[in-house]
């Protein structure tokens, strides 16, 4: 999808263990990834990847987000059963930033910019260069087949319950 297509497409996600579940009625038109170091460190990674959903499109439809003031001026949501980063907050503003990887279909948000590029991992310039050693079904096959037998992750759709 792209442009209108994805910006209006109504969409769910939430958290790894399933505590936190979300609905978005529409997305802004601003999918990105940030570098800045702050943004590192929320995500436990090299970057952030985030989409705006204004506070009247979003409802938390399972669990509420704890939150961990980053600066003065910015919170940090997550579940505080698992750890997944869900979203930045600037405090005051018309919307929330989520984090694109707790929608359940991730890859239908196309990212449009980046910023913070003081921050930007220099390796990640680089990406395409780097050997591809296939899918993880590929690289890890038992360690995949015995993740599958024991996975407790929360699935990619909505659920009345969960565990189901």
């Amino acid at each position: 999808m792209t442009g209108d297509a994805y910006r209006f497409h109504e969409r769910s996600g939430g958290c790894q263990c399933g505590a936190i579940r979300f609905h978005s009625k529409q997305l802004r038109d601003n999918a990105h990834v940030c570098h800045c170091r702050m943004c590192q460190k929320a995500a436990g990674n090299l970057f952030a990847a985030l989409v705006g959903v204004r506070h009247e499109h979003l409802t938390w439809t399972r669990g509420t987000p704890a939150e961990f003031m980053s600066s003065d001026l910015a919170a940090r949501g997550y579940c505080r059963d698992c750890g997944t980063p869900l979203y930045y907050r600037s405090v005051g503003g018309e919307h929330v930033s989520i984090s694109i990887g707790a929608f359940d279909d991730p890859a239908s948000i196309p990212l449009q910019f980046q910023l913070g590029m003081e921050g930007k991992h220099p390796s990640l310039d680089h990406l395409p260069e780097i050997e591809q050693v296939g899918t993880t079904e590929q690289a890890m096959p038992d360690e995949v087949a015995a993740i599958f037998k024991s996975n407790h992750q929360h699935p990619d759709r909505d659920t009345q319950r969960w565990p189901e």
